[in-house]
């Protein structure tokens, strides 16, 4: 069969060289359009039930919504995991589905269970909310918004109703959340004096400040030819007329809301804070939708704030250099992108060096372009993107990629200078010694090629994330390897017979090169010492592979090696049941600690949480968000002043991370960390002081960074029980 493959090549050479340039051309296009990414997509289809229930405590959220919930949820088709989180007035429960559930009838299968809690659920506590489709790795760009003549509330206020809704049509865009500024809300101070000497309860109060906020469709009326639509309109944003409402009459007297109220217009009740250089701000969070080219989005974006910043033509500025995933994509595949392009010249000097022939050569490298481009549309074509990890398998490729050409090409070219010496009458034709050389070295490539694929076929039995990160990885590298096997067989033949059949070209190479006159002697010395002593070969080849052996056991491991994100994730916990207010200025002391350390080129902080983020924290929490950049000193050297800086924080826990890497770890474990030791219980004081022994416990083992233990503990509280 590949001696019929060869045959065909040869006898359609043509087709063949153009079939090769539309694969090459193809390859390029969609390379341009193909999503770009820093990794595949790891999570498992997993739904994510968000609920407000505002000033209920962590135990009441836990049971009387958190519990009903999981146990709607619990025993639908295929899920895997259930993991939740109660925070006080915030529940969020994920919902994590086996790999390859259709993600559609996952949420399909959530929103069908939910419907029948919603009945369960206490009163004044929101409905469910299934969160947008994306993942915590999708958190692609934080921006900042300060401004030193807008206020809190007026910056808070142009986020939610000019940035967000913007930033939402950008495709691909899946959520924007937002923390810090103001909330802008009506007060209504009901003053109970008042409303006893007027005989208003707060249901007659409460009642009527519901008829303010609502309009009334009153129909239409013909009159004149036309049509009027009848509107009685009776919502408004005035506190005057809000505050000159009517509750009631009383012996034809009107009773107004501020007869028996104070009216006014404020903040409402934080629930989250943010800053930026130390700076009140308000921080925009941008999620991606999955399978989307976050370059692409990253630049749709920065074209929007363009747009928004025109139009509110308010004195704002629009801060993106807090987190831009983008960056770090574009930083680390142009990385891999030089490694394998400096590879690919490394390999060109090589064969210039050994072959010393330029035609040579170029059919050799003809196999790097057209296994690469295969690899490519292949990738398309099962529905990943280009990542790190594909692009990695092409760089480990790239040295095997030439090896079927070379050893082709180097066969071809020997048997054509040997049929050149060979008398005019007895030379064969120029294509037949092509075919015979290519041939009978084709089943010793095919068997080479074969073995180093197989030996890539267990990652693709990894099952979980792992097989998800490794899949493609394995992808790349075997269908770039296939792919230079066939350019063996198809281009590489085709190539010789246009560019190594002249005589004038093979006259030049009957002597060989010096290189390989040279290697080749030398090479025979080596050879014939090695067969002369053939013990002392076995008994040295037998100790190098235990000593490898037995150096490799020493060797730490890790599931991905720590990257250099260039951004630090910084978070201080305090101890639960901390005021915001007071949280605030613990955050505010990491952030000026950061911004005195050279390398740190901004801080931004979030304390608290956004209302219904899936990424949350307890008002005791502080995250920090420090890009940076490094100039003398190393990352070790960095990180190890960023952790001395922040020890003088007292009675808090600090653990530094980065942001992707955090994101990754709190999607394996549900903790924010890359180890997480769990010990369940019913009493969480005892599990506090377990958690602590264990802290004493490991503290001391090498190699751990950031040890701390979650303040899962009771938060005070005030209890009224009825007599």
């Amino acid at each position: 069969m590949l001696n019929r493959i060869i045959q065909l090549s040869l006898n359609n050479r043509l087709i063949v060289v153009i079939g090769a340039i539309l694969i090459l051309l193809s390859g390029i296009y969609v390379t341009l359009t193909t999503e770009i990414d820093i990794f595949p997509e790891l999570t498992a289809p997993t739904v994510v039930v968000m609920t407000e229930a505002h000033g209920m405590a962590p135990e009441e959220v836990e049971r009387l919504v958190t519990f009903p919930i999981e146990t709607s949820v619990n025993g639908s088709t295929s899920i895997r995991r259930v993991r939740s989180s109660s925070s006080m007035g915030f529940s969020i429960v994920w919902i994590e589905f086996d790999w390859g559930t259709n993600i559609y009838e996952a949420r399909q299968t959530v929103t069908e269970r939910l419907f029948q809690v919603n009945d369960q659920l206490p009163e004044g506590v929101s409905r469910p909310i299934i969160a947008p489709q994306a993942s915590l790795l999708g958190e692609m760009m934080i921006i900042g918004m300060v401004s030193d003549s807008v206020s809190p509330m007026q910056l808070r206020t142009i986020a939610g109703w000019n940035v967000a809704p913007r930033l939402l049509s950008v495709p691909g865009v899946a959520q924007v959340t937002i923390i810090g500024g103001e909330a802008k809300e009506y007060r209504i101070l009901a003053d109970p004096l008042r409303m006893k000497h007027f005989g208003i309860t707060l249901d007659d109060l409460l009642k009527a400040c519901e008829n303010i906020n609502s309009n009334v469709p009153g129909g239409f009326i013909n009159e004149h030819g036309n049509k009027y639509i009848v509107r009685g309109i009776s919502r408004t944003t005035s506190t005057d007329e809000i505050a000159s409402s009517v509750i009631t009459m009383q012996n034809g007297v009107p009773v107004k809301v501020s007869d028996v109220a104070e009216v006014s217009e404020g903040p409402a009740p934080a629930i989250g804070y943010g800053s930026y250089r130390g700076k009140d701000a308000v921080l925009v969070t941008i999620t991606k939708q999955p399978d989307i080219n976050t370059i692409k989005l990253s630049a749709g974006i920065n074209e929007a704030l363009k747009e928004i910043s025109q139009n509110i033509g308010s004195d704002i500025t629009f801060h993106t250099d807090i987190y831009n995933q983008a960056e770090f994509i574009r930083t680390s595949v142009n990385n891999v992108l030089k490694a394998t392009i400096e590879g690919g010249i490394f390999v060109v000097i090589v064969l210039l060096i050994f072959l010393m022939n330029p035609r040579t050569t170029a059919i050799s490298l003809v196999a790097i372009p057209l296994s690469l481009v295969a690899s490519v549309l292949t990738i398309r074509l099962l529905g990943y993107t280009i990542n790190t990890m594909s692009l990695g398998g092409m760089a480990i490729a790239i040295g095997s990629i030439v090896d079927d050409g070379i050893i082709d090409v180097e066969n071809v070219y020997k048997r054509l200078r040997q049929n050149l010496r060979l008398p005019r009458e007895e030379r064969v034709p120029a294509m037949k010694v092509i075919f015979e050389a290519s041939s009978e070295i084709r089943k010793s490539i095919f068997n080479a090629t074969l073995i180093i694929i197989i030996t890539f076929i267990p990652l693709f039995l990894l099952e979980g994330m792992e097989g998800r990160m490794m899949k493609p990885l394995g992808i790349s590298f075997i269908v770039s390897l296939f792919a230079s096997l066939l350019v063996a067989l198809t281009i590489t033949p085709v190539l010789c017979s246009y560019l190594l059949t002249g005589e004038k070209q093979l006259e030049k190479g009957l002597k060989g090169s010096w290189v390989e006159r040279n290697l080749g002697s030398k090479y025979s010395n080596a050879l014939r010492y090695a067969l002369d002593r053939p013990r002392i070969v076995v008994i040295s080849s037998a100790v190098l592979v235990i000593g490898a052996i037995v150096a490799s056991t020493g060797f730490g491991s890790t599931f991905l090696p720590p990257f250099n994100e260039g951004a630090l994730t910084i978070n201080i916990s305090a101890f639960p049941g901390i005021s915001l207010d007071e949280s605030v200025k613990i955050g505010r002391q990491a952030e000026k600690i950061m911004m005195e350390i050279p390398e740190v080129t901004a801080v931004s902080r979030k304390t608290g949480r956004a209302e219904l983020a899936e990424h949350s924290f307890g008002e005791n929490v502080s995250e920090l968000d420090v890009p940076f950049t490094l100039g003398d000193r190393s990352r070790d050297e960095f990180m190890a002043d960023v952790r001395e800086s922040l020890s003088v924080l007292q009675g808090v826990s600090v653990e530094v991370g980065q942001p992707i890497t955090h994101r990754m770890d709190h999607m394996l474990s549900g903790s924010r960390t890359s180890i997480a030791i769990k010990i369940f219980g019913d009493d969480l004081n005892e599990l506090y002081r377990i958690g602590n022994e264990v802290h004493e416990a490991i503290e001391l083992v090498p190699g751990i960074g950031d040890l701390l233990v979650e303040q899962l503990v009771e938060t005070p509280q005030l209890k009224i029980k009825p007599r």
